[in-house]
């Protein structure tokens, strides 16, 4: 099944299921509040619609606006890795970013004042299901919720101040997250699933995700570890080799530009750049 956080026409607030370019809305009087919630108390399934909108009448949020954490990895493809020159590592490199920053399918992303460096990242977005801490590997796909489409966009000078990425990494907006949510049973095997992003119709990254350095199994159990994950938390897995920056010349985004990122059923994330 396909889900999804969204605005009514009317602009209300609301999250419901996508079903051929319906949208049947799931917030009731006796539904949980929003998606998360739902996620939380595992009822996504039992829940009924109120009315149905077609999907062109409503306006996309985030996949999960609120999420408590969001956790991204770096360097998790071995392109990548070679491509930004870091070393082999044992373990995955985690970095944090704020709700706040998330956008939805559709919105800008805005360059901010401070800089022109403004890069993409294609991502695999996992949305925990199921919470709990220090979750064995075995059992980690069992927490899974679903899967959607994530563009790590990157203030690169920021991100370069130091070693630490969390300035170039949380921005406003810069953060897209959709358009939908996949469940793993839709989804299927992304062994041989691409990461595809372009960038004004051109490809500049495609990998299938079985080539990521630490499976996604591996993450949950290595991010569960430190501390509790917990329903509508999302990792987002890291980005293929062919990010702007490392392009010679550099290739940066600039308002105008439109990004997309398509993950075979998790459908394709699409954004234009605006100036802050």
């Amino acid at each position: 099944m396909k889900y999804l956080s969204f605005l009514r026409p009317n602009g209300t607030a609301s999250y419901g299921r996508l079903e051929n370019d319906i949208v049947y809305d799931l917030k009731t009087d006796s539904a949980p509040s929003d998606l998360k919630a739902a996620i939380a108390d595992n009822v996504l399934s039992t829940l009924e619609s109120s009315e149905t909108f077609a999907y062109s009448q409503i306006s996309l949020l985030p996949v999960i606006p609120n999420p408590n954490k969001i956790f991204c990895v770096g360097h998790n493809y071995e392109s990548h890795r070679k491509e930004t020159g870091r070393d082999e590592v044992a373990n995955p490199s985690i970095f944090i970013r704020f709700a706040d920053s998330l956008t939805a399918h559709k919105s800008e992303i805005l360059m901010p004042k401070v800089s022109t460096s403004l890069d993409y990242e294609g991502e695999l977005a996992v949305i925990i299901g199921k919470g709990g801490r220090a979750i064995a590997e075995a059992e980690a796909m069992n927490h899974v919720a679903g899967y959607a489409c994530f563009n790590d966009a990157s203030i690169r000078d920021w991100q370069w101040h130091t070693r630490q990425f969390t300035p170039g990494k949380n921005f406003p907006t810069t953060g897209p997250f959709g358009p939908y949510m996949v469940t793993p049973d839709e989804a299927g095997n992304l062994e041989h699933v691409h990461v595809i992003t372009r960038l004004n119709g051109e490809v500049m990254q495609d990998q299938p995700i079985g080539d990521m350095i630490f499976p996604i199994a591996q993450i949950i159990a290595y991010v569960s570890a430190f501390t509790p994950l917990s329903p509508g938390d999302v990792i987002v897995s890291g980005t293929p080799g062919g990010v702007g920056a490392k392009r010679t010349p550099p290739v940066w985004m600039k308002p105008g530009d439109t990004i997309e990122v398509e993950i075979g059923p998790m459908g394709t994330l699409i954004n234009t750049i605006g100036q802050e």
